[in-house]
């Protein structure tokens, strides 16, 4: 799949850009197939594969009224993997409850593709003296929020040429905001060797 030369997430290929991000508006369908998702859908899915074995993997563990919502995160797998110029990706799509990853920080990846089908997107500041020290205090003001349905992409410390840089980000915390806000659903796509998927595990699911 060739990604349209206008495509906002091939400016991550600039060398001193460490996110893009392409705007969505998710469909009534798409809200609804990930509303299923939480509902009855396991809680976490973690595959490897090329986006078509994906598919094959992945349907049979879909409720049958989310299948709109796999195809979305096909389509993903498909960009990403030429962004990255990959013949295979790891894709993860978790239901999240906790405050984990609250810490900002960045990602021992090289590229990494997010996209919150529900909730809270993901927080990211700016270049900042923090990016060597990920534990440090953040100026709340400096921080930018993703989109819920948005497609972003990241780089992280392994992007080659990168000198250990790349985009200082959180999970929102969940715990102090509304109600109907304390969940997020969450699809990341990775290089297939990033970390979290046993070898002898493909497809993991956790219900």
């Amino acid at each position: 799949m060739l990604l349209p030369e206008i495509d906002p997430l091939r400016a991550i290929l600039v060398p001193d850009r460490v996110i893009a991000v392409r705007p969505r508006a998710l469909s009534a369908a798409h809200s609804a197939a990930a509303r299923i998702m939480l509902a009855h859908g396991p809680r976490l899915i973690l595959a490897r594969g090329t986006p078509d074995r994906l598919g094959r993997l992945l349907a049979p563990r879909m409720p049958a009224d989310a299948r709109i919502l796999l195809d979305d995160a096909l389509a993903l797998a498909a960009d990403y993997r030429t962004l990255a110029g990959l013949t295979e990706v790891r894709l993860r799509l978790e239901r999240i409850t906790t405050d984990s990853c609250r810490r900002f920080h960045v990602d021992r990846v090289g590229l990494r593709l997010l996209c919150t089908y529900v909730g809270p997107g993901t927080q990211w500041v700016p270049s900042h003296p923090a990016d060597r020290m990920p534990h440090a205090e953040i100026d709340p003001a400096s921080m930018r929020q993703i989109g819920t349905g948005d497609i972003a992409v990241l780089k992280g410390s392994a992007w080659p040429g990168g000198d250990g840089q790349g985009v200082l980000h959180r999970s929102p915390p969940l715990s102090h905001g509304p109600e109907a806000e304390r969940v997020r659903l969450l699809l990341t796509i990775d290089a297939p060797d990033a970390c979290g998927m046993m070898d002898d595990a493909n497809p993991t699911i956790v219900t």
